[in-house]
């Protein structure tokens, strides 16, 4: 067997949360990722057959049975993982129902995943059905996108549209636009099946007062919708108190959807 700490996916991951928290992020224990493995690749760095522990997972994906994860721990630190990273990590199987993740890796002291698990596993059952390659969902709590929640009108079409102003790049890397919720209890599968009904128009997901949540094909993506995102939001809180002189028109945006080869969401553009 291949060292695990040594997998791409492993260290990617631990690139990726000690980015998210170095920008401001994930304060605390803030935040969590879930990664969707290939199970060949796994099971060159684990035994798949060797179940450490079983872990109810308060939810029931039966489409995700025998399908791994890579996903953070609950009540973990992100700037932690770098240094212990079978401690704030795990790799679950889901059993046949994906009522039971069957631990193969990680939680080294007796944790578990993520409280949002069940919200990640609608959001991947949702972003797996518009698009199979979409295998990342990832919650982050960025400062200025929550600062936008509280001074913007939540509309999902004027929330997106704003972002799309803020900056040209915004509509060539997030086309599909923004989904908006108004705040609602964490933690709990009504805010995961939310989030999992706009996930099937939108991979970026804002969770009002609260955070984001974002899908992609891998974490580079997924980070760099956010990261995107929140480069608008920044922009918007720096001059929303200002006046206007100029903006970028929907004429422009339409030269930059025949440009980039891109489509914005219909009905966002007049």
């Amino acid at each position: 067997m291949k060292d695990i700490l040594t997998a791409p996916f492993l260290t990617e991951m631990i690139r990726t949360t000690a980015n998210m928290y170095r920008l401001g992020w994930d304060e605390r224990n803030g935040g969590n990722i879930s990664l969707l493995l290939d199970n060949a690749e796994l099971s060159e760095y684990l035994d798949l057959n060797h179940v450490l522990r079983e872990i109810p997972t308060g939810f029931q994906a039966p489409s995700l049975a025998g399908r791994c994860f890579l996903v953070t721990g609950t009540g973990k630190y992100f700037k932690n993982v770098q240094y212990d990273p079978e401690k704030n990590l795990g790799i679950i199987r889901l059993n046949e129902d994906g009522t039971v993740a069957q631990l193969l890796w990680g939680y080294s002291d007796g944790g578990k995943f993520t409280s949002e698990l069940p919200a990640h596993l609608m959001s991947h059952v949702a972003r797996l059905a518009v698009n199979p390659n979409n295998r990342v969902v990832m919650h982050c709590h960025p400062g200025n996108l929550l600062a936008m929640t509280y001074v913007h009108d939540l509309d999902e079409r004027a929330f997106t549209r704003t972002l799309w102003q803020m900056c040209t790049e915004c509509i060539v890397v997030f086309p599909d636009g923004v989904g908006v919720l108004p705040w609602m209890l964490c933690g709990t599968n009504e805010i995961g099946m939310a989030t999992a009904e706009k996930m099937q128009d939108s991979r970026l997901v804002v969770w009002a007062q609260h955070g984001i949540y974002g899908a992609g094909a891998d974490l580079d993506e997924t980070f760099g919708l956010i990261e995107t995102a929140e480069k608008g939001a920044e922009i918007y809180m720096k001059i929303a108190h200002l006046p206007w002189k100029q903006t970028i028109t929907d004429e422009q945006f339409h030269q930059l959807e025949a440009h980039f080869g891109v489509k914005a969401r219909e009905g966002f553009l007049d």
